[in-house]
């Protein structure tokens, strides 16, 4: 039987209410209290976001002036790939001597590292955050995706976003595990480090099973992507892409950098289903660790994020972060208690009657969360 809610949706006609999981949008519902439950953890609210947004720009009017882009972020993003077109080249054309063990630990150390980044970039440019003209957010993402041997940028842009539209809904959020990896790797501790040394393998498989015919611009993705494969085996080496390619799967998969994909939204604590990260790899990672804060504001750059954080505190300080994102993989992995199936679902009509009968409360006098509700979500 389903972990459900005890919050029932409102019926379809009845009167517009307050929403009572305000000012914080903590949830009522509870993770399983047994490790053997193979499935998810289900709500009857819609997702927390839109309206935690409003409350902040009720209380913070001066989190608007947060919104708008940062070009540095392309700047950053061509100096990554030339970095890892530059190792490619002399792993493949220059070093042609090196052990393959010593190829594995560059290709984990430096093109893990340097790859994670590139999807960071990525996701950037995937809400035109990059630049104001959509287009040229596009090619940013082509530049980044171009040492990454596999199309990557114009898909994630496309399936990011309906994550963001629908998060948690069951059957459109592309973000949530399919059934069979719930079933087939559970809460088992080897299973579960196999499926996050192949998460980017996974992303691309739920892509395929939800049966969406690829738009214009992943196509001409692809044909880019082969188009610099096929100059990077012609003027380099076969060698050199093999390296760039072990890059991309270390980058998304076993790696610190990649450990933000367990970190954002796998259940850690009843009622909150987005974490953040407040660590040091936030420098290096272009603050991809907020992510409540992202998702609260995806109109908000990289550049201008920890501003949201110190401006809109009380809202913040309650929720539960990370601090280390090796101790999220670790924890992950050997707590029998998570594993695929430790995601928040909605159904698609709880989804949308939560934003059409709950609203947002007027804004009083004081916009500090009360004491007792900060008690609470501890």
């Amino acid at each position: 039987m389903s972990q459900r809610s005890s919050a029932s949706a409102t019926p379809a006609g009845a009167t517009l209410r307050d929403d009572p999981r305000h000012p914080l949008y903590l949830g009522k519902w509870k993770r399983p209290s047994k490790p053997d439950l193979e499935e998810f953890i289900y709500d009857d609210f819609d997702e927390p976001h839109r309206k935690r947004q409003k409350a902040i720009l009720a209380a913070h009017p001066e989190v608007r002036q947060l919104y708008g882009n940062e070009p540095l972020t392309a700047a950053i993003g061509a100096v990554a790939a030339l970095v890892q077109l530059v190792a490619a080249y002399y792993i493949g054309c220059v070093w042609t001597g090196l052990h393959w063990s010593v190829v594995v630990a560059i290709a984990y150390i430096l093109g893990g590292t340097v790859s994670a980044l590139y999807g960071v970039i990525i996701h950037e440019a995937g809400h035109n955050l990059v630049f104001k003209w959509p287009f040229l957010n596009r090619l940013t993402g082509l530049l980044v995706n171009s040492p990454m041997v596999v199309p990557i940028s114009q898909s994630f842009r496309r399936y990011h976003l309906e994550h963001h539209q629908f998060q948690g809904v069951e059957g459109k959020d592309p973000d949530l595990p399919l059934d069979s990896e719930i079933h087939l790797i559970h809460n088992n501790p080897l299973l579960k480090t196999l499926w996050v040394f192949c998460y980017s393998v996974m992303y691309v498989v739920r892509g395929m099973a939800m049966n969406k015919r690829p738009q214009r611009w992943e196509i001409v993705n692809l044909v880019f992507i082969i188009c610099v494969d096929t100059l990077i085996v012609r003027y380099m080496s076969l060698r050199s892409l093999a390296y760039l390619g072990v890059s991309v799967f270390f980058g998304y998969g076993m790696h610190p950098g990649a450990a933000h994909f367990i970190q954002e939204h796998y259940v850690f604590r009843d009622g909150q289903e987005t974490y953040s990260y407040y660590g040091s790899g936030n420098i290096f990672y272009l603050n991809i660790g907020l992510h409540n804060e992202h998702h609260d504001f995806p109109q908000i750059p990289w550049t201008r994020i920890w501003k949201l954080r110190r401006i809109a505190t009380e809202f913040y300080d309650p929720l539960y972060a990370h601090t280390s994102w090796i101790w999220v993989i670790v924890n992950f992995v050997s707590s029998p208690m998570l594993g695929p199936q430790s995601r928040l679902v909605r159904l698609y009509r709880a989804h949308t009657s939560g934003r059409r009968e709950y609203r947002v409360p007027p804004p009083i006098e004081s916009p500090n969360v009360p004491p007792a509700v900060k008690a609470s979500a501890r």
